[in-house]
C-alpha cells in the first residue's frame, strides 16, 4: 500500500543531527546579532557626515561595472607582473573594489533590499508553517521553520535599524521579484521536500546577495553585520540542502540514515551536499535597487 503523502519524507529524516544543526544554527545567529545595537548608535554618527539622496538604478550599475572593470583590469596587470598573490595585491584590490565616499547613500538601498529579502523569507517560512505535512509532521522539520523564520525576523529588525541609522526609509515590502516566484510555487508544495526546495532557493539568494554587497558597501559596522548575517544564511541553506538530500534519497538513503553511521558506505557526494563549491559564486545575488524603497 501506497504511504501518505509525505510520510516517506518523515521516515527519512535524521531527528538526532537535525537537533544539532538547530542548535548550532541558533548559536550562529546569536553570534550574528551579537554587536547590532551598538553598531547602530556608531551609525547615527557617522550618518552626520554622509547626505541621504539616493543614487538612481542606472548610477548604481554605473558604480558597480566601473568598480569591476578597474578591479579586473589591476589584477591583470599584477598577475602579468607577478604580484597578485603578495600582500600589496590584496591591498590594492581592496582599494579599487570598495565603493568611494560619494556612493556612500548606496549603502542604504543595499540595506533595504536585504530587508525585503529578509521579509520574503519570513512569508515563506510562515507559508510553510501553515502547511498540514509542516505544521503536523516531522517536530524537528517544524522547528527548524520556526526558529529559522525568527532568525529572519531578527536579521530584518537588524537591517531595517541600519537603514533608519543612516536616514533611510526602512523597506517594509517583501521584495517583489522573488514574491511572485513564491506565490506561484505555493500550489506546488505537496511534501515536505517542495518546501525544503524552495526554502533553499531563497536563502541561496539572500546569502548570494549578501556575498557580493560586501564589495559595495562602504560603513565598516554594515558590512560586518552583512557578513554576519551571511554566515546564518550560508548555515540555514547548507542545512536545507542536507535535509534536501536526505528526502531524495530512496530506500538506500533511509538505510545509510543512522547513528553510528556506516561511513564506508555513503556516497562519495555525502562530503560535499551542503558545501558543494569551495568558493560560493554570487550568482543569484539581487541588485542593490531591487528591493530599495521607491
Amino acid at each position: 500500500m501506497d504511504s501518505p503523502p509525505g510520510e516517506k519524507d518523515r521516515i527519512m529524516l535524521n531527528e538526532p543531527m537535525l537537533e544539532v544543526l538547530l542548535e548550532e544554527s541558533s548559536d550562529l545567529h546569536a553570534d550574528a546579532m551579537r554587536d547590532t545595537r551598538p553598531s547602530v548608535a556608531r551609525l547615527e554618527e557617522w550618518r552626520r557626515d554622509v547626505g541621504t539622496s539616493l543614487p538612481t538604478t542606472e548610477q548604481v550599475s554605473a558604480m558597480s561595472t566601473a568598480r569591476a572593470e578597474a578591479s579586473s583590469s589591476l589584477a591583470k596587470s599584477l598577475a602579468a607582473a607577478g604580484l597578485l598573490t603578495g600582500g600589496i595585491a590584496a591591498v590594492l584590490l581592496g582599494v579599487v573594489a570598495s565603493p568611494a565616499a560619494a556612493d556612500k547613500p548606496l549603502d542604504i538601498q543595499i540595506l533595504q533590499t536585504a530587508t525585503s529579502l529578509e521579509l520574503l523569507a519570513i512569508a515563506a517560512y510562515e507559508a510553510a508553517l501553515g502547511l498540514p505535512f509542516i505544521a503536523d509532521g516531522n517536530a524537528v522539520v517544524k522547528k527548524f521553520a520556526e526558529t529559522t523564520k525568527s532568525q529572519h525576523m531578527q536579521h530584518r529588525e537588524a537591517f531595517a535599524a541600519q537603514t533608519k541609522a543612516l536616514g533611510g526609509t526602512p523597506q517594509t515590502e517583501p521584495n517583489a521579484k522573488y514574491l511572485a516566484i513564491v506565490e506561484m510555487e505555493k500550489p506546488k508544495l505537496l511534501t515536505p521536500a517542495d518546501v525544503v526546495k524552495l526554502a533553499a532557493t531563497l536563502e541561496e539568494v539572500a546569502t548570494d546577495t549578501y556575498l557580493k554587497n560586501l564589495s559595495l558597501l562602504t560603513d565598516k559596522d554594515s558590512i560586518e553585520l552583512t557578513a554576519s548575517i551571511m554566515g546564518v544564511e550560508c548555515q540555514h541553506l547548507a542545512t536545507l540542502r542536507a535535509v534536501g538530500a536526505l528526502l531524495a534519497g530512496g530506500d538506500e538513503g533511509i538505510a545509510l540514515i543512522a547513528i553510528p553511521t556506516d561511513v564506508a558506505k555513503l556516497p562519495a557526494a555525502a562530503g560535499s551536499v551542503a558545501t558543494p563549491k569551495p568558493f560560493e559564486e554570487p550568482d543569484m545575488a539581487s541588485p542593490p535597487a531591487e528591493g530599495a524603497v521607491k
